[in-house]
């Protein structure tokens, strides 16, 4: 039996986007290997080295054998250290590694950072192609010569350069490459009527020269790009935004709100006196999805907080799924909160009730082509979801729907209605959504993702972006695709199913998660807070991986263009407490691996984790003081609090406890108000789920039904036959109306309740000031 034939490689992203690897040692169990390699580094971001071990196989691929992860951060400047990684106790198998660790004299790079992303230096090249004129012999025609340039880790990657055919003198336009200085950017150049070389080379020649003409490079070989000029804008400046405090525009728009919310809440509460801003606290409604039937309930829901003068008491509105659909609609009108309801309501009542077949008609199937490869010219990854936006748009609407997040703007630009706030998470292929996913947060004015405290604005969301600048506009999508991506039932996977009936997905662990150990290394290197374990990542068997697969694959995914592309992580990102608040996954010590360095956004509906659009109004920095909680699930009505609970408690985010008796939970009633007096900092919580309790007997608050009436109070939310399935999309006139109606009625019926929350909120912030 022949030995491994052994090789390393050797990957350090933040230095190199290039793999490098070593010769590889033939029938050997023992290889030594004896090549020195060079990185340059940036300290202050997150530099993890893996070296991965590979069994060359000349008929099949290649066998990986593991991979281990050492942070870079661990050596000490001017020393050098032999380390042996012992990747196999049972079988003493280590893999001994030296390294030395040195200081480039020069100015330090210039880095932009927000303690979690960073932005490094990055330079543009410009590449043209010139043809000499040559001596004039026969007049014929020369064929176009195709010349193919390849900056590896650049934003364009790969272009291509056509001479003309025809010219004796031709030039070509240029082809431009934006790449960051330091990561050992290399050119490689096709010429006409030659195979591209391979994506890795062991050996790279440096010219030393910012001018290159191509006869000065070296056949055959890379030529490393040094000290090229190019007019990159101002290095000061990004596209995206990196910070955690809210963008300027909310803030502007909190204090224009509150001279609405300000009075409204003197006249709900009948205080004497005018509340000052310090004493002016801020009011959430929160809703779950729940596909029409939340789209329904919520308007009846708003329409009874407007007849209590509530909902201008309310900063926020957020929403995830079918909510998101209502939100959409109502934010059309600039003035909505300031109206009546009923014109909405019934404009909405007009879509729920009508034949929803003519969706699928051939008419609309070649609108539906023409406007996927519409998206598709701009740029844009089209997928299932896209197509289920286009519905939804057929669906809820007359005709084609121009209207765009940003045009939400118009709605808030005086504080006269509450901000919107729509929510998804960002998942990871190959795992289930518990183990990866992170809160996206959408407003008129930004786009973002908490966890990483980077914002782009809501009309350049799906346009392409290179280390936080803007490289290609594409137009900002109809709010009907991002209805889509919000709503997207059709993301859901295996597990997800598995979830709907069990309370964990430890059973599948084995199969669904990385093996990753701590492993021990000699010299013990001492372990700064914010240096990571070095660990061994053995790779599956093809049955784990095909298990895996089968798990964890969803049916579509809604993908965006990643305006996280090409930061790279700080050196302390794991120790930044707004990092840590939304640390939830377990790719978040392997910083390769996380968001920065995907092409695209992966974006699901917020209910595949948990049904609950609450966690934007978490932010400390919005400093929600009272959450209306409008729950409108399907099934266990408790279900998405609890959860909510639990991950709040496990990520140490201050949330009042929820103490429901058995009974209560038994017998749920309509209104529940958690006042958070055991948690000092957490928000007043009121909680509505969604049931039919007084609604039966009561037409309004004290109003008693008549038995001709009683039959309006039968309103049958979850049984079998129930109208109100999460899937149904077309209601009855009767069915619509007796959902707003019941939605109404519970808001209106609880209105103590409201004003109790609202009072006990003032008080602290009074209390507070004092």
């Amino acid at each position: 039996v022949s030995q491994t034939d052994c090789y390393v490689s050797l990957w350090l992203p933040t230095a190199s986007t290039d793999k490098f690897q070593t010769k590889t040692i033939k029938n050997c169990k023992d290889p030594v290997w004896n090549e020195t390699f060079y990185f340059r580094i940036q300290s202050q971001v997150k530099n993890v080295l893996e070296l991965a071990l590979y069994d060359k196989d000349v008929v099949t691929q290649d066998d990986h054998l593991f991979t281990v992860y050492f942070d870079i951060a661990k050596l000490s400047l001017g020393e050098q250290v032999f380390m042996h990684f012992k990747c196999d106790s049972q079988r003493q198998e280590e893999l001994e590694v030296g390294f030395a660790l040195d200081n480039i004299s020069g100015p330090p790079e210039t880095i932009i950072t927000n303690g979690v992303l960073v932005s490094r230096k990055i330079c543009c090249l410009e590449v043209q192609v010139v043809e000499k004129k040559m001596k004039k012999k026969k007049k014929k025609s020369l064929p176009k010569k195709e010349f193919s340039f390849k900056v590896q880790g650049s934003y364009e990657g790969t272009q291509d350069i056509m001479l003309g055919s025809d010219l004796a003198f031709s030039s070509s336009s240029p082809a431009k490459f934006h790449y960051a200085r330091y990561k050992q950017p290399t050119l490689d150049v096709t010429l006409p009527g030659k195979k591209r070389p391979p994506s890795f080379h062991s050996h790279v020649f440096d010219t030393g020269s910012p001018n290159m003409e191509l006869h000065s490079f070296p056949s055959g070989k890379n030529t490393i790009l040094v000290e090229v000029s190019g007019n990159t804008g101002d290095p000061y400046h990004l596209d995206v935004r990196l910070g955690f405090d809210l963008c300027v525009q909310e803030q502007d728009f909190l204090c224009k709100r509150q001279k609405y919310v300000a009075p409204a809440l003197k006249k709900v509460l009948q205080l004497e006196q005018d509340l000052l801003g310090h004493e002016t606290p801020v009011v959430a409604i929160m809703t779950t999805g729940g596909g029409m039937r939340s789209l329904t309930a919520l308007y009846g829901s708003l329409r009874g907080l407007k007849k209590l003068n509530v909902l201008d008491c309310a900063t926020y509105l957020t929403g995830l799924s079918g909510t998101t659909w209502t939100m959409s609609n109502l934010y059309r009108d600039a003035d909505w909160s300031q109206k009546d309801l009923d014109k909405q309501i019934s404009e909405a009542r007009k879509h729920m009730t009508k034949c929803k077949i003519n969706s699928l008609s051939l008419e609309y199937l070649k609108y539906y082509k023409k406007q996927l490869c519409q998206r598709k010219r701009e740029g844009r990854k089209t997928s299932f979801i896209d197509l289920w936006g286009l519905v939804l748009e057929s669906l809820l609407h007359d005709g084609k729907d121009n209207h765009r997040l940003s045009d939400q703007q118009r709605a808030i630009d005086r504080g006269q209605n509450p901000l919107p706030i729509y929510t998804a998470v960002n998942i990871k292929n190959n795992y289930s959504t518990l183990d990866f996913k992170e809160w996206v947060e959408f407003t008129p004015y930004e786009v973002g993702l908490q966890k990483y405290g980077a914002f782009v604005h809501a009309e350049d969301f799906g346009s392409e972006f290179f280390m936080g600048r803007l490289m290609k506009k594409v137009p900002e999508s109809r709010i009907c695709f991002l209805e889509g991506m919000w709503s997207s039932l059709f993301s859901l996977n295996v597990l997800y199913i598995w979830n709907l009936s069990h309370s964990s997905e430890d059973f599948w662990h084995r199969w669904t998660r990385d093996k990753i150990d701590n492993i021990d290394e000699e010299p013990l290197l001492s372990l700064k807070p914010h240096e990571l374990r070095t660990r061994l990542f053995t790779p599956p068997g093809p049955l784990g991986s095909a298990l895996r697969g089968t798990l964890t694959d969803r049916l579509s995914v809604a993908q965006e263009h990643n305006f996280l592309k090409g930061f790279q992580m700080h050196n302390d990102y794991l120790e930044n407490k707004h990092f840590c608040r939304w640390k939830d996954t377990v790719l978040d010590t392997f910083p390769n691996q996380l968001t920065q360095s995907e092409e695209f956004l992966s974006l699901v509906d917020t209910g595949f984790f948990i049904n609950t659009s609450i966690m934007p109004l978490l932010k400390p920095e919005r400093k929600v003081d009272v959450i209306l909680h409008l729950n409108y699930s399907a099934g266990s009505q408790i279900q998405a609090l609890d959860q909510t609970c639990k991950y709040c408690s496990e990520q140490g985010i201050l949330f009042p406890r929820v103490d429901l008796s058995e009974e209560d939970r038994k017998n749920l009633k309509e209104c529940y108000l958690f006042d958070g007096a055991e948690t000092p900092g957490a928000p007043v919580l009121l909680f509505f789920p969604l049931i039919n309790d007084t609604f039966r007997k009561y037409k309004a608050p004290g109003q008693k039904r008549s038995e001709s009436e009683m039959e309006d109070g039968k309103v049958d939310l979850y049984g079998c036959c129930s109208p109100y399935s999460t899937y149904s999309v077309q209601y009855t006139e009767k069915a619509y109306d007796r959902l707003v109606q019941l939605g109404e009625y519970n808001i209106l019926n609880n209105e103590d309740l409201i004003t109790q929350a609202l009072h006990t909120a003032v008080a602290r912030k009074t209390q507070k000031r004092k």
